[in-house]
């Protein structure tokens, strides 16, 4: 009678757990690598998703529904349009006033990029017409100007003259 109890108690599942419980296993604890980077790079994400494309998102969609694409319409005669009013959708209007330049602007600042490049230009063509000139002169001041060998230079001018006149050339 005891031999057919423990029968069934050894059935039984809680029993099992008992028996299994034995801590003589060399159970070792799974090495891989740490998530955390991932997780830190999915908080962010949500978080600027949240702080940025869900407002864009929802402003976009009211504009866009509430206010619409700008229409043609008559302009009076004495009233000249802005730059930014010539753009069909509101939020490109507003980009073009309040953020972008005006072309107008843009393309005068352009041109004065433009007038300093050709300003620099002349001036180099002018430096090198002077270079030619002094060096067809045999001048040494100013571009050739050379403190150690003026000197030399002045003797060997000398001596080229001294010598041109007793030649009698």
């Amino acid at each position: 009678m005891i031999f057919s109890a423990l029968r069934k108690l050894k059935s039984h599942p809680t029993f099992h757990a008992i028996l299994r419980r034995t801590y003589c296993d060399h159970r070792t604890f799974p090495l891989q690598p740490s998530r955390f980077q991932w997780i830190k790079f999915k908080d962010l994400m949500y978080f600027y998703i949240g702080i940025g494309v869900i407002p864009l998102t929802i402003i976009t969609f009211v504009t866009n529904v509430f206010v619409g694409p700008a229409t043609l319409s008559d302009i009076p005669e004495d009233y000249t349009p802005k730059y930014w009013e010539y753009y069909r959708n509101p939020i490109t209007r507003v980009i073009a006033r309040y953020i972008l330049s005006d072309p107008q602007q843009e393309y005068e600042k352009y041109l004065h990029c433009m007038f300093e490049e050709s300003e620099r230009a002349a001036l180099l063509k002018i430096e090198e017409m002077i270079k030619n000139r002094m060096e067809k002169k045999c001048d040494y001041q100013a571009y050739y100007y050379r403190q150690v060998l003026a000197k030399y230079y002045r003797i060997q001018r000398y001596n080229a003259e001294h010598l041109k006149e007793t030649r009698g050339d």
